[in-house]
């Protein structure tokens, strides 16, 4: 049985403050658990329900529970069979992107949106998210969850983005996406060079936009409609990588 001390302490990592303070983040679902358990994350323990079979060589402490205490510790509507208490990985931020394409991110605000870039990441091969201080935190439960065990793969840094991004204006080129840039199926595509996407409702801000070298932005193709919406972020991101991945790799 679960005490009520394990489960507050469980429980806390639902928020921010707490996370931060003792240097952890929760993972619910088997996939999730499943890829960090394979992955340099170090896992501080695990809760499972009957329904999860967890391997054995897992180094770290695991609680069999019944599904009404899986249901108090878990932050979701409907609790999965595994809950892991991991602890945060430790990078440097050592990343040239004069040899590899990275992606910044410019004060991203949903946590659900960091969680698919985190994912899109994974899937076009890109190892490194710059972040700016003032990004959702891409280890919230919404936006782990999202990320669908790319997390595993893919290093999220949080940086000054603009003293960041300074240090690289001659090196390589600083790729925005924004609505006055360049149609991207006709721009040029750089094997390597920073790609920044911007806030969800206000875009780059002024003084990242002062960095950028190249601008780029996806046309709609939606002609004679009086309104057409913006892409939401995560949707541009994965345009944009397909672009640049596809043209590069074909």
């Amino acid at each position: 049985m679960l005490s009520k001390n394990t489960i507050k302490r469980v429980k806390s990592l639902q928020q921010k403050k707490f996370r931060d303070e003792l240097g952890l983040f929760l993972a619910e679902g088997t996939k999730l658990v499943d890829e960090l358990i394979g992955s340099n994350f170090e896992i501080e323990e695990i809760f499972h329900t009957e329904q999860y079979y967890v391997v054995t060589n897992v180094n770290c402490p695991v609680n069999k529970v019944s599904q009404s205490e899986m249901e108090r510790i878990s932050g979701l509507v409907t609790p999965s069979p595994v809950l892991a208490v991991v602890r945060f990985p430790t990078y440097t931020l050592e990343v040239n992107p004069s040899n590899e394409l990275v992606l910044a991110l410019d004060t991203i605000q949903d946590p659900g949106n960091m969680g698919t870039i985190i994912r899109l990441a994974d899937w076009f091969g890109i190892d490194n998210i710059v972040c700016s201080h003032g990004c959702a935190d891409a280890f919230a439960p919404k936006a782990i969850q999202a990320t669908m065990g790319a997390i595993a793969h893919v290093k999220v840094h949080y940086t000054d983005l603009i003293t960041w991004l300074s240090q690289h204006t001659v090196n390589c080129p600083i790729i925005g996406a924004c609505m006055d840039g360049e149609n991207i199926y006709k721009a040029k595509k750089e094997h390597a060079g920073i790609i920044v996407m911007g806030n969800e409702g206000n875009g780059i801000s002024p003084a990242v936009d002062k960095l950028i070298t190249h601008r780029i932005h996806i046309p709609t193709f939606a002609r004679g409609r009086q309104k057409v919406e913006s892409l939401n972020v995560a949707m541009a991101t994965a345009i944009i990588l397909s672009e640049f991945k596809g043209t590069l790799h074909q």
